[in-house]
């Protein structure tokens, strides 16, 4: 009997509410631009999770006309932090009972009997593995190393070395690089004289992540508004969440203020490139998140903000590295972390 080819690499990624799966081919191509959503159904425990995962591999498998026995390995993005690989330790965005949950093994064995037979899983951090399939989709047949920062709610940050496999570090937390602190005499727009933002870490010495993302704009408000007593929300009684929300519509309006605290942001987050490149030289540096979301912001917005990224960051780059680093925006949006993880399960397989 001939063997069966298995050419598919699945990756699913677990979300505290939606879990997603892609796959690619053996060859890289990716098997559908379309994922596979499911529930996670975390508050229903951990057997409940797992079967969530499988019903999101067999439905990818079902929609794609493929079966199990072409399947030669799969990965899992899943938040951490962890304990050891595989083993969760204490997650913000999970339950407390999450806590010690060896979900490798409990994935793991769901596999085996849904396929027949074991099937070899690769599993890692969600920010970690978008890097992943933001760099395959972008270094081309390159080997080129990539950085990836993606300023959301926070800011995710991943470096994939030229086997097209992050950095994740003795203890699972390589690359938690929105924890290190921002240069902060640089910062220009008068931000010298603020106090350093708070961040959720409870860090003190001004985590980048406080800067450049979401959580931070509550913070430049708070600065900057006294500054601007005229303003429409130095009048508002909106709460400081949603008048932070409102900036990024602002801004693409013309506001001024709105523009300025963007305008800040990409220079802290510029700054930070430039820390990061003199560590980890990179050829190519990656920013996603919303800012630079085709969706939700206009081309003349996220020109502005990817140019404020690299004029901070340019002048404190190696002669070579201002000549030939590229800093683009990303290009798989939702797709990233689910195809990345199908990426880490095929290069894994190869090494």
């Amino acid at each position: 009997m001939i063997p069966p080819v298995r050419d598919i690499y699945l990756g699913t990624d677990s979300g505290a509410t939606t879990s997603k799966t892609g796959g690619v081919f053996a060859n890289g191509v990716l098997v559908s631009l379309k994922l596979r959503q499911s529930s996670t159904n975390t508050q229903l425990g951990t057997a409940s999770v797992v079967a969530g995962w499988i019903e999101g591999a067999e439905g990818f498998l079902k929609e794609n006309g493929l079966t199990w026995d072409r399947v030669a390995a799969t990965g899992l993005a899943l938040p951490g932090p962890y304990r050891s690989y595989g083993i969760l330790d204490k997650s913000a965005n999970l339950p407390e009972a999450f806590t010690g949950w060896n979900f490798h093994r409990d994935y793991a064995d769901a596999l085996a009997q849904a396929a027949g037979r074991p099937i070899p899983l690769y599993a890692g951090n969600d920010g970690d593995f978008g890097g992943v399939g933001e760099a395959a989709r972008l270094r081309g047949d390159t080997p080129s190393t990539v950085l990836l920062l993606a300023p959301g709610s926070g800011l995710g940050a991943a470096y994939i070395d030229a086997r097209g496999l992050p950095l994740s570090g003795d203890h699972f937390a390589g690359m938690e690089a929105g924890h290190m602190p921002v240069p902060l005499h640089l910062l220009g727009h008068g931000l010298e004289q603020a106090p350093a933002f708070r961040c959720g870490c409870g860090r003190d010495w001004g985590c980048i992540e406080a800067y450049s993302t979401i959580s931070g704009l509550p913070q430049y408000l708070d600065f900057f508004l006294p500054k601007h007593p005229g303003h429409e929300l130095a009048a508002s009684n909106d709460t400081p969440k949603h008048k932070a929300l409102s900036l990024r519509t602002r801004a693409q309006q013309g506001d001024p203020l709105a523009l300025k605290i963007f305008d800040a942001q990409a220079r802290a987050l510029g700054l930070h490139v430039a820390n990061l490149v003199m560590a980890l030289d990179p050829g190519i540096v990656v920013i996603g998140g919303g800012l630079i979301d085709p969706e939700s912001t206009t081309p003349e917005f996220r020109a502005r903000y990817l140019n404020g990224i690299r004029e901070a960051a340019l002048p404190y780059l190696f002669p070579k590295q201002r000549e030939e680093l590229k800093v683009v925006p990303a290009t798989l949006g939702e797709l990233s972390q689910a195809i990345g993880a199908a990426f880490v399960a095929l290069y894994s397989s190869k090494n």
